[in-house]
């Protein structure tokens, strides 16, 4: 690491806790699976065991029975996802999760911080959405699913970009079910962006900087 020995790993989500992008970016998805196959998608995401755009595809396409042409559907539907999310940020750019770009600018300016997004959602969308709600990322690893259809692997993978120790602890700011199991999963300290459901640390927006830091224990 460039910056000094590394005693905190902080982990964001993006959709939902640092931009307000859930909304457009599962009406994006749906409708790029079914201009692609022809025939709508389950979108009770907590249906799904991977909740990932790669670990959805996945089990939809095994649910209907798909075994062929694998990779050419997961190109084709990842391409036309990417471009409806382009479209439609062109005309309605995306808003940060209040605080979002001082939180992170903040957590840069920590030489014992080291930061790193990890995203269920592809590469390609993910920054379109980071740079439409003017988050600066510089300097950010990311991972995403692009690179695993697994949230878990993809956390592990993002602190793993980042360099920094095993025996770093992690906080990890998400907004779901799904992103509490993986830090349940992981052993990351998990806290929670919005009101989707009950968590002991949990905040509405990422705007009290101290008291986040506090959640963090910096």
């Amino acid at each position: 690491m460039p910056k000094g020995e590394v005693l905190h790993h902080v982990m964001f989500d993006i959709d939902r806790t640092l931009v307000k992008s859930y909304d457009f970016d599962e009406e994006c998805f749906i409708s790029a699976i079914s201009e692609v196959l022809g025939h709508e998608v389950d979108s009770d995401w907590s249906s799904y065991k991977h909740v990932s755009d790669t670990g959805i595809l996945n089990e939809h396409l095994e649910r209907r029975g798909i075994t062929s042409g694998l990779e050419e559907i997961h190109h084709l539907v990842k391409q036309a996802f990417v471009l409806k999310t382009k479209k439609y940020l062109a005309k309605n750019p995306a808003a940060e999760v209040a605080g979002a770009s001082d939180l992170i600018e903040t957590l840069k300016q920590h030489d014992s911080v080291s930061l790193s997004i990890a995203t269920g959602g592809w590469r390609e969308a993910a920054l379109l959405k980071l740079q439409s709600a003017g988050i600066d990322f510089s300097g950010v690893t990311i991972a995403s699913s692009s690179d695993h259809y697994s949230r878990i692997e993809i956390m592990k993978m993002a602190k793993k970009k980042a360099r920094v120790s095993e025996k770093a602890p992690v906080t990890y700011f998400g907004d779901a079910e799904w992103d509490k199991n993986a830090c349940n999963d992981l052993g990351y300290n998990f806290v929670l962006v919005g009101n989707r459901m009950q968590h002991k640390s949990s905040v509405n927006n990422l705007k009290n900087t101290s008291h986040i830091l506090s959640l963090i224990s910096i």
